[in-house]
């Protein structure tokens, strides 16, 4: 027994008797996620309102003249981005608005107009270059809009309470430039324009006012912060 053992291992290692090699592992395919991070923001800036007309019940003549002054606008939002796609969901507030328009004397007409929108908003980041991200974008969603302080001597509404609460849509076209100033962080400089249409006084027994495709034009700087990138 001795020998047949001795035999079979000095077999075992004769030139020729060679052991083939194990497979290879099978390859690791790496998935790379399209979306790479959640982000939140804050953004404020200065907000220029702009209307195409005021319009009144017939057959009470329409001011003419009409102008929105300035505010400021503030938003917060959450989203999420790719290499190059951007969508967040924002909620904005935009100041009191004074209107004025004319019917007899100059700037006898007037009201304040005050807009809070909710947005779904997409961006396509335009490649980076020193750093600097260009982008432009777009949004879409609800504007809650308040008239308020509606006085005017030749136009409905006259009497009882003018002031009117509304929701619309909101129309928003975006462009702008972000770059780095952490990791996690990015400084947000940008122009937005928002649309909110046409808003109207509440009405008495001879009529209300409209106030036709109000809309604003936006210098807004804000920060994103993306908190899936920690290092």
């Amino acid at each position: 027994m001795v020998a047949v053992s001795a035999a079979g291992a000095y077999a075992a290692d004769m030139p020729g008797n060679v052991s083939l090699p194990l497979p290879p592992p099978p390859r690791q395919v790496q998935v790379v996620p399209f979306f790479s991070g959640w982000y939140v923001r804050g953004d404020i800036g200065a907000h220029w309102g702009v209307l195409d007309s005021a319009q009144s019940a017939s057959p009470f003549p329409n001011p003419t003249d009409n102008k929105l002054n300035q505010g400021v606008t503030a938003s917060i939002g959450v989203g999420i981005k790719s290499d190059w796609l951007r969508t967040d969901v924002t909620i904005d507030y935009i100041s009191p608005l004074k209107y004025q328009g004319t019917i007899a004397n100059a700037g006898d007409t007037t009201a304040k107009i005050q807009t809070s929108a909710a947005l779904f908003n997409g961006y396509i980041d335009l490649g980076t270059w020193y750093r600097l991200t260009p982008y432009i974008g777009g949004g879409i969603g609800a504007a809650y809009t308040r008239v308020t302080d509606y006085a005017s001597p030749g136009a409905p509404p006259f009497s009882g309470d003018v002031n009117k609460n509304q929701w619309g849509f909101a129309l928003a076209a975006v462009a702008g430039v972000a770059f780095p100033i952490s990791h996690n962080m990015m400084i947000d400089i940008g122009y937005r324009y928002l649309n909110v249409g046409d808003v109207k006084t509440n009405n008495d027994a001879v009529g209300d006012m409209t106030f036709k495709n109000v809309a604003g034009h936006e210098a807004r700087i804000g920060l994103r912060w993306n908190f899936d990138d920690f290092r």
